[in-house]
């Protein structure tokens, strides 16, 4: 019997929740889902050109893990961007860094640092917030 999955430590939430091909051959009815620790783990390899054993340090994982959780999402990838199918990044065991938050009229990210309760967004200061965690 395999032992449970550790829970991926997420610095900071996807800006975006997916991509849709376009043109003639795009198939919108064939979603490729893509949790968001595999988007974390393209994030630091690619992006932020980090190793592969300072990303399992930062997401607080082995670095088999999360050699694993990368080939899994460059398998997703590839196969939406050869197929034209659209990416949807949502769901995986992940844990945040921080509490984060979102903003529902201006649609911004922010943390909050100070420790305080937060009513308002750090950016258009509207009330209508909600917990990334919560997000549906």
């Amino acid at each position: 019997m395999a032992r449970p999955r550790n829970n991926s430590k997420i610095q900071i939430p996807p800006r975006v929740k997916g991509f849709n091909p376009q043109g003639y051959y795009a198939k919108p009815s064939k979603v490729i889902n893509l949790n968001v620790e595999e988007f974390e783990v393209i994030r630091l390899l690619d992006y932020e050109n980090l190793s592969q054993l300072e990303a399992s340090k930062i997401m607080e994982i082995s670095r088999p893990s999360l050699t694993r959780i990368y080939d899994r999402a460059r398998k997703k990838i590839a196969q939406a961007l050869i197929e034209a199918h659209p990416i949807r990044i949502e769901g995986g065991k992940i844990v945040y860094d921080e509490h984060w938050y979102q903003c529902g009229k201006c649609k911004s990210h922010f943390s909050n640092t100070d420790g305080e309760e937060v009513t308002n967004c750090a950016l258009c200061l509207s009330p209508d917030i909600l917990k990334v965690e919560e997000e549906k």
